[in-house]
């Protein structure tokens, strides 16, 4: 593939923006809580911190450059490095270790994500290989140590960002064409924790847990490095609720002794200790069903726990200032998730980005639904074909079928492949959290392909969410939703048959604040002064188009977006999430309206998870 002119790459901004979180995240050792809470052990030791590192064209041990602090990349200002990785350039990780004392058992390595393909040495033998920027994975590393000094850890990694057909979500090298405000600053290598764990010699690798609210039990898959069975036992608030031995690698159905629903407002969540010889793993699970169904009226809707729910959420890119896609810390997580809530909302759509496990963690304990996209790939994007058609044409243009892989930018196989790789993994990963209600696997047509046939694939692996299958446009007729993208003109909406009616993204109005921007550009669909004309127009939106559209059939709404990010200025919040820049106190209260709207066209109470 020929290669972008170097004057045309991004730059590292000149910008100082930063929030009082990345302040706080300058430490030796950043990051300590445990990465993963839905599975976790006593064992924990965080590999966080400054590493060795070094830039350069090949793959030989390097002369090392200075240092990074993990987990965050080096074009980030939190890294201490602020250089970008291009095209034919590998970046190097060092650092050394002492072994712990793991008796008879094993030492597990964990990478929480490195983006976007790595090789792992430990004392100079290779541990393994992984490509795949989103997902975590693991080595065992026990036949590598040094058991009595220190061990010596490197990796090689590469990242070429669009010039390969990977997962990249918003990431771009280039700063050039069209609608390049909306495609960020790329990031490369170690971007999420690094920890190690001891183990015995037979070990809990995961476990799956899916709920059923309706009949108080939960599916439980359990899976170690050996067969065998494993003693469970669930409780909650301290009372058990069953005890059992279930099979390793096989699904079993466990009934509980009380049923507590999880949703926004009641976010129960059940403990779950899990038994396998000398292994012991704490669990938890919330206890909640999601499908579409008709209401009262026979129209389409989310159900919740048996019950109408309108879903009304936010866009949010997950990106920091001075961290780009890794969060600076854990309040800073927090600070997002609880900011959501305050303002009303009950969902975040999480934007083609897998984010950090405890975001997710959070959100159930806290209680807020995330609709979980899948990262984008594939070639540089057609924007003509894939933004400004869609756009212009609407409707006329909504069911092109996406089996011409050349338009849509998938030529590519092996990309292809990769892409379900990708998929099927991110669902194992995330696929016990009960947050999470729906899986959407392409955006905007950005790499979309065989869409059909995918969503059917999502559904066999994990029938207990939803899927939205073509998210805005190129809709091909599947899944639970019929979504829409509005940005330019007037909401139109009526059922859908059997699929629920969403407009997934609207709005996005921007209000620039001196002081608080990351760049000169402005972008937003709509530009305004100040606070109060931007909360007006905000609330006009949902006066004339949105509260209208709930008896029509509308049962989900996502505004574009959480935070201003580098260029876009249309945040809820500013990039440094310094000042709100929408009235809080009237978006909740439009939150409130509409949710009493949509309880009086499905004549039922007040719907599960409606913002209150």
């Amino acid at each position: 593939m020929a290669r972008t002119a170097k004057k045309q790459w991004k730059q590292i901004p000149e910008s100082t923006l930063s929030s009082r979180f990345g302040e706080q995240a300058v430490q030796p050792v950043p990051r300590t809580e445990y990465p993963r809470p839905q599975f976790r052990r006593q064992s924990f030791f965080c590999l966080n911190g400054w590493w060795d590192y070094a830039i350069t064209r090949d793959t030989d041990v390097p002369a090392w450059q200075g240092e990074i602090l993990v987990p965050f990349s080096p074009e980030t200002s939190l890294s201490g490095v602020r250089k970008i990785l291009h095209p034919g350039e590998y970046l190097h990780y060092h650092r050394t270790f002492a072994a712990p004392d793991i008796g008879g058992g094993r030492l597990l390595l964990h990478f929480e994500g490195v983006d976007q393909e790595c090789q792992v040495f430990l004392n100079e033998k290779s541990v393994g290989r992984h490509k795949g920027g989103y997902c975590r994975f693991t080595f065992d590393i026990t036949p590598y140590l040094i058991k009595d000094g220190e061990n010596d850890l490197r990796l090689v990694v590469r990242d070429e960002t669009e010039f390969l057909p990977h997962a990249r979500g918003k990431q771009r090298l280039t700063d050039v064409g069209p609608l390049s405000e909306i495609f960020y600053m790329p990031q490369s290598g170690i971007w999420k924790d690094v920890w190690m764990e001891c183990v015995p010699e037979n070990y809990l690798t995961d476990c799956r847990l899916t709920p059923c609210q309706a009949d108080g039990t939960v599916e439980i898959l359990p899976r170690s490095n050996r067969y065998g069975n494993a003693s469970v036992h669930i409780s909650f608030e301290g009372r058990t609720m069953c005890e059992a031995v279930v099979p390793i690698g096989q699904l079993t159905r466990l009934t509980l002794a009380e049923n507590h629903p999880w949703s926004p407002e009641t976010p129960a969540l059940y403990d779950v200790a899990l038994t396998f010889g000398e292994d012991h793993v704490e669990c938890y699970f919330g206890l909640r069903d999601v499908a579409v169904k008709k209401d009262a009226q026979g129209v389409a809707r989310i159900f919740l726990n048996g019950k109408p729910l309108f879903a009304s959420g936010v866009l949010d890119q997950g990106y920091w200032p001075e961290s780009l896609m890794t969060p600076p810390s854990d309040e800073a997580l927090l600070y997002d998730i609880q900011s959501v809530k305050s303002m009303g909302f009950n969902l975040i759509r999480k934007h083609v980005k897998v984010e950090d496990e405890r975001f997710y963690y959070h959100c159930d304990r806290l209680g807020l639904l995330v609709a979980q996209d899948m990262p984008n790939g594939g070639g540089a994007y057609n924007m003509v074909f894939q933004a400004y058609l869609p756009n212009a044409l609407g409707r006329l243009i909504r069911r092109f079928p996406d089996r011409n892989y050349k338009l849509y930018r998938r030529e590519n196989p092996v990309g292809r492949a990769q892409y379900r790789a990708d998929l099927y993994g991110m669902i194992r990963q995330l696929g016990s959290h009960p947050s999470i209600i729906m899986w959407v696997p392409f955006n905007e047509g950005w790499g979309q392909f065989d869409a059909r046939k995918i969503c059917t694939e999502i559904k066999t692996l994990d029938p207990s969410r939803l899927v939205n299958e073509a998210c805005g446009w190129f809709d091909q007729g599947g899944g639970d939703l019929y979504s829409i993208h509005n940005y330019f003109r007037k909401l139109r909406v009526s059922p859908q048959g059997t699929r629920a009616v969403a407009l997934t993204e609207c709005g996005g109005y921007a209000y620039p604040v001196e002081g608080h921007k990351a760049e000169e550009k402005d972008f937003g669909y709509r530009k305004y002064p100040d606070l109060s004309a931007t909360t007006d127009s905000y609330c006009e939106l949902w006066e004339t188009q949105l509260l209208p559209a709930i008896p029509k059939g509308l049962s989900m709404v996502i505004y574009t977006q959480l935070t201003d990010v580098e260029g876009e200025v249309n945040g809820l919040m500013t990039w440094d999430r310094a000042v709100d820049k929408l009235d809080k106190e009237r978006i909740s209260a439009m939150n409130r309206r509409a949710a009493q709207q949509f309880a009086s066209c499905t004549q039922t109470a007040v719907p599960a998870g409606a913002a209150v």
